[in-house]
């Protein structure tokens, strides 16, 4: 979850060296963060392979599949991509007035790894900045790499990771496949009934998933991740955002590729995640997904650029703008609501809802962040936790209201 980088509260394209249309890439990006990561705090079995015994109507079926195919393992990737691309910014700031890159970028690493292991021990396991700032490390080694040389490296993690998924998948198929273990019923049963408990059952329970979640994030999530930061990287390198004019040819061309081969990764993972979990055929939708859910993503992003160039600018980068300078704030507020919402910290509602009210609390709460952003930016400079980051990454105070020193 990249905060640093580029954009504005009102519709003109560029103030105070921030880019409007990146900063509302990141705002829908952080829209499809929460659609996906809401469905794992509302529901024990989201994940799991099997149907919530409450709710296995078509119409709930129709929403999870809705999700696999247009969110599930998508939107990590834009922000992935933004935290690269956002890195060559910091790094071009940083050598524009004369300050010392690596130590600060690496105390900012450790700053979002300390919020993300708070966040993954007391709101959501399956939390991704403590990812960003492992992965920050290699990122940071490797800023000196030439662009073709980083989208190469890109491409070739994307293509070994889906390769090492059809082995598996070929491993699990001469076994005679896996299937799901008849024991995850009873255990997400269990999983709900410690988050309907008090905070210290929630914490229990949050500790119990991380195993879990470790192994997703290393063998799934991280090596995609590391991939989109340096397309983001080389992207950078080019300055390839800062001129929407300049490439609408190529986003046209991401738009027809990812909207076909990426639609059909994506379906290919729904089906085999929702209808044949747990052998050999979800391993290869795995795979298959690795290399297709980057063009999908790309095909989002290049839809949102264009429509935040066009004629529609305006409206887009009012909406999605102010939320996304504001990600690190708003991505950990989304699951402290949430989880107020869904274990015994509040309402405990976790198992109680139907995924078509997941979806429609996910948009409510959205739409509430992005109001509150906008109100927030028009009298502070920063979001609270963004200008907490900000202060421990610099050593400084930097000023939060408006109106005040500029910052150094």
């Amino acid at each position: 979850m990249n905060t640093a980088t580029t954009a504005t509260t009102a519709p003109p394209s560029r103030t105070a060296g921030r880019l409007a249309h990146v900063d509302a890439l990141r705002g829908f990006a952080l829209l499809g963060i929460l659609i996906v990561n809401i469905g794992y705090l509302a529901s024990t079995y989201h994940g799991t392979g099997l149907e919530d015994p409450g709710f296995a109507s078509p119409l709930d079926n129709a929403v999870r599949w809705f999700v696999a195919v247009f969110f599930e393992a998508k939107f990590f990737l834009l922000f992935s991509f933004l935290f690269g691309y956002s890195f060559t910014l910091q790094l071009s700031s940083a050598e524009r007035h004369g300050a010392r890159f690596a130590s600060r970028f690496m105390r900012r690493l450790a700053g979002l790894f300390v919020l993300g292991t708070l966040h993954a021990v007391l709101l959501f396991p399956g939390d991704i900045l403590t990812t960003y700032a492992v992965l920050g490390l290699i990122l940071l080694a490797a800023r000196h790499l030439r662009p073709r040389i980083a989208m190469r490296t890109a491409v070739a993690l994307f293509v070994l990771t889906a390769a090492a998924y059809v082995v598996l998948a070929l491993s699990a198929h001469a076994a005679g496949g896996y299937g799901v273990d008849p024991a995850t019923a009873a255990g997400a049963e269990q999983a709900a009934e410690a988050l309907r408990g008090g905070p210290a059952s929630v914490v229990a329970a949050h500790l119990e998933q991380l195993p879990d979640v470790l192994i997703l994030l290393v063998f799934f999530q991280a090596p995609a991740a590391l991939a989109a930061f340096l397309l983001g990287l080389a992207a950078g390198r080019h300055q390839a955002l800062g001129d929407i004019a300049r490439h609408r040819r190529t986003l046209g061309m991401l738009q027809w590729t990812g909207f076909t081969l990426g639609l059909l990764g994506g379906v290919v993972y729904a089906h085999a995640s929702l209808e044949h979990p747990g052998g050999a055929y979800q391993i290869l939708a795995m795979g298959i997904d690795v290399v297709t859910a980057p063009l999908l993503a790309a095909a989002y992003a290049a839809t949102v650029l264009r429509l935040a160039s066009g004629r529609h600018a305006d409206r887009l980068i009012a909406l999605f703008a102010p939320a996304g300078r504001m990600t690190l704030t708003n991505y950990l507020t989304q699951s402290l609501v949430c989880a107020l919402l869904f274990t015994g910290y509040g309402a405990a509602l976790v198992g109680d809802v139907p995924p078509l009210g997941v979806l429609a609390i996910a948009l409510v709460l959205f739409t509430a962040q992005a109001v509150v952003s906008r109100w927030w930016l028009r009298r502070y400079r920063y979001g609270p936790l963004e200008w907490l980051l900000r202060a421990w990454t610099t050593l400084t105070w930097p000023p939060l209201r408006r109106g005040g020193a500029a910052p150094r």
